[in-house]
């Protein structure tokens, strides 16, 4: 679910009828397509709500594995909080649990986007790295690859002493930029080559940037995903009707299933192998996760 911190307590009705059953069903039909666990990246600001979570991994079979940190929107209201304040907040979310919960983080996320790392952004960022520092945890990074963000948000996290090894920069897959990509990959930082189907490069020109990168000699850096969600806020046409899906979905029908059925495919057709498409998306998750 993509909303809003509190949205779906207060106006869950934003979001359309049967909001439970239709987050089972997008993830029992991935399961039964061979989609074990996957990464919710949605923080805080982003509308995290573990319980619903916490259901629907119970009710499809599905391993969800929580973030803590923030995404874009840092209100006002925390105008002056420290580093110190939100990376003990975000260390609370990782030993005892999302409050009101036992759900316990998993990942650790930062973001910045084409307004650069702003102010109230490295806060987040630095906050994250601390809590990394402290827990172990890996970092997932929101990144804007057309302004090269990568480089201010990787010297953060090198000032907090983080092991880059540990950390993934995600939608990578907006550039084609090989060089820049290269780069983040030699700072020992992983790629999240995550906004399938997406938008700003086609999916074609998504999977050839993969393959390039493949035969370069960094597989076992990628982590290829979707951007996918299964609720969100639906918004009311012009001629009054509704739709029954979030935008994102209607553009991705196959949902969850998309790498298995478009992205996989296509690798096999240039000449990727088996193991190397295990490789990309089993062992590359559980190493990234699991620090190995």
């Amino acid at each position: 679910m993509v909303s809003a911190s509190g949205l779906y307590d207060s106006y869950p009705d934003l979001l359309g009828p049967d909001r439970e059953n239709r987050a089972v069903k997008a993830l029992v039909d991935a399961k039964e397509g061979g989609v074990d666990t996957m990464i919710d990246a949605t923080t805080f600001d982003l509308g995290r709500k573990a319980p619903l979570l916490a259901e629907v991994s119970k009710r499809s079979g599905v391993n969800i594995i929580n973030v803590t940190g923030w995404w874009l929107d840092v209100p006002r209201f925390l105008a002056g909080v420290s580093v110190d304040q939100m990376a003990k907040e975000f260390i609370r979310d990782v030993e005892e649990g999302f409050r009101g919960t036992d759900v316990k983080a998993g990942l650790l996320k930062c973001a910045a986007d084409f307004e650069g790392v702003t102010p109230p952004l490295e806060v987040m960022a630095r906050a994250v790295a601390r809590a990394h520092i402290e827990t172990g945890l890996p970092i997932m990074v929101h990144s804007y690859p057309t302004g090269q963000l990568a480089r201010r948000q990787i010297s953060i996290l090198k000032e907090e002493g983080v092991d880059l090894t540990r950390v993934k920069i995600d939608h990578s897959n907006d550039t084609t930029d090989i060089e820049y990509l290269k780069w983040i990959l030699d700072q020992g930082c992983y790629l999240g080559m995550d906004r399938y189907p997406g938008r700003l490069v086609s999916p074609h020109m998504r999977t050839v940037t993969l393959k390039t990168l493949i035969d370069e000699g960094y597989t076992e850096r990628l982590c290829p995903s979707h951007d996918c969600i299964c609720l969100g806020v639906l918004k009311q046409r012009e001629d009054g009707s509704m739709p029954h899906e979030h935008e994102f979905s209607l553009r991705n029908p196959d949902k969850y299933l998309y790498m298995k059925r478009e992205v996989i495919p296509e690798l096999q057709e240039m000449g990727v192998s088996d193991t190397a498409i295990d490789t990309l998306f089993i062992d590359n998750p559980r190493r990234f996760l699991s620090g190995e």
